[in-house]
């Protein structure tokens, strides 16, 4: 279990570097083992104080910040669940989150680059009876008497609840046992040959699976230091990978591209750093290079969702071109295959839909068992929602999405309900939503709306409504009509085509 990985590392190396937060203002923060363990057990006990207890649910809307360790082990500790909330979610998402999960506690900051988090979870209280207690954290706002004595969780008790959007129009919230995500930080560590001497850094919000599982986690896991950015700025993060031995990144490939920027500009290295696994949108294969070169290490993909975490990447010391050019092979206890759509198994090669087994599943959606029966197969497998192929040595290539979700820099966007909110606009006849290529990001949101309306009116529409940036479309297209099928579908793979163009003319 994770806190007893904590407990041994507090014993066996009470002094040594546990955890740097690296502050937008460049503030540098730093915990021991020991000291890390302490602040647990204390914030631990503040949580009981307010109720919190066996299978409660604590959702913390935190950046990247001491804080946010402290409190996912202390709820944890608890034996409770953790609810991470992605700071640029805003009243509606945190509306329809916090009422599906029924968190009695929710605790955010005071101010985060420049919103007042502490107003509008006050504000969220009135339409929230479950929500017993906003708890306003800002360093050490959050302390108590030690932990109450109790035996901790199981492993197969509920341990992270993570909301992950979707095309139904609404995030569902993925249920991960205790005993998977330690499996799947066991994995992620064999494949990458990871070990206590390494330093992990995380760039990555910790409220997402990247930076929680496999940043925080593994980092404990393994008793390695970890280094938290709270604001990503490509610079501070260099002086910090320099600054303390990085070794090891995963994170999306903006941030890849970033950095083999600004290294490449100040003629300097992450000199230690030993390997960066890029998530969430494909690498292009020209930054892959230019990133291998700049960055002196090992750089290549990886495909993961919230709700199988990492299913396949590519391994230290596979040939360059397998490395950024495939989504990798599986890792151990991982099985993938690719079907049709009548679920027989397609030769290597072969287009199809991507489906995984592992032993890493989440348990299901929090109440939405249909969801959870269509994303499962009656053998286990579970379904992605990708295309894909799997040549004879077992390397995947992503093709596409069976499901319509744009990927804006491993950030996905739930097309479905920003078109339904934007229906609603009484400029707007028609509306559909689709990837539009882009070099940094992967892809951003073109909107092509028959109607009258202007880009920076869609854009105070969505703000009214609360709608996070990062969901925002960035380009609007007024046409006459919608291409569709003869049943009046909608011909997405036309509008992808056509904003392809708009990017190269």
């Amino acid at each position: 279990m994770i806190l007893d990985d904590l407990d041994r590392h507090a014993r066996e190396r009470p002094a040594e570097r546990a955890v740097v937060e690296i502050a937008g203002d460049d503030r540098v923060r730093e915990l021991t083992w020991a000291a890390l363990a302490s602040e647990t057990n204390e914030v631990a006990g503040a949580l009981a104080s307010l109720g919190v207890g066996n299978g409660d649910t604590v959702a913390f809307q935190l950046p990247n910040r001491i804080d946010f360790v402290t409190i996912a082990l202390a709820t944890l500790r608890l034996g409770a669940v953790c609810e991470p909330l992605m700071p640029i979610f805003r009243e509606r998402e945190l509306s329809f989150m916090l009422r599906e999960s029924g968190a009695r506690v929710l605790l955010v900051p005071s101010v985060f680059r420049g919103r007042d988090y502490a107003a509008m979870a006050a504000g969220l209280r009135s339409e929230l009876p479950a929500l017993e207690h906003v708890v306003v954290v800002d360093g050490d706002a959050l302390t108590g008497e030690a932990a109450p004595e109790s035996p901790g969780p199981s492993p197969d008790q509920i341990a992270q609840l993570l909301f992950t959007s979707g095309t139904s129009g609404e995030p569902k919230g993925a249920l991960h046992r205790h005993d998977a995500l330690m499996r799947a930080a066991d994995h992620h560590i064999a494949h990458f040959g990871l070990t206590g001497d390494d330093v992990i850094y995380v760039p990555s919000p910790l409220a997402h699976q990247t930076g929680f599982l496999y940043g925080m986690w593994i980092a404990i896991r393994l008793g390695a230091p970890q280094v938290l950015q709270e604001v990503w700025d490509a610079d501070v993060g260099l002086d910090a990978m320099r600054r303390f031995g990085v070794t090891f990144v995963q994170a999306a490939t903006p941030f890849l591209a970033d950095l083999t920027r600004v290294a490449e500009d100040r003629g300097e290295t992450p000199e230690r750093l030993r390997t960066f696994v890029a998530t969430g949108a494909a690498i292009p294969r020209e930054l892959a290079r230019r990133s291998r070169e700049v960055l002196d290490a090992e750089v290549g993909g990886a495909w993961g969702t919230t709700e199988s975490c990492l299913g396949c990447a590519f391994a230290r010391g596979d040939p360059p071109e397998l490395a950024w050019g495939t989504d990798g092979r599986a890792l151990d206890g991982v099985r993938l295959r690719i079907v049709d759509d009548q679920g027989r198994t397609l030769a290597p090669g072969e287009e199809g839909n991507f489906e995984v087994h592992t032993d890493c599943l989440f348990v299901g959606y929090l109440n939405r068992p249909a969801l959870t029966a269509e994303a499962v197969t009656e053998d286990g497998w579970y379904r992605t929602g990708d295309l894909a192929r799997i040549d004879s040595s077992g390397y995947v290539r992503i093709t596409g999405r069976v499901k319509d979700v744009i990927n804006r820099g491993g950030e996905k966007v739930p097309v479905a309900e920003i078109e339904q909110l934007l229906h609603a606009h009484p400029g707007v006849r028609d509306v559909a939503i689709v990837a539009m290529p882009d070099e940094r990001l992967g892809e951003r949101a073109c909107a092509f709306i028959v109607g009258e309306l202007d880009f920076d009116t869609m854009l105070e529409y969505l703000d009214s409504h609360r709608v996070s940036k990062t969901y925002w479309p960035e380009r609007l297209e007024l046409v006459e009509t919608l291409p569709r099928t003869p049943s009046g579908k909608i011909q997405k793979f036309v509008l992808r085509a056509q904003a392809s163009e708009l990017v190269t003319t």
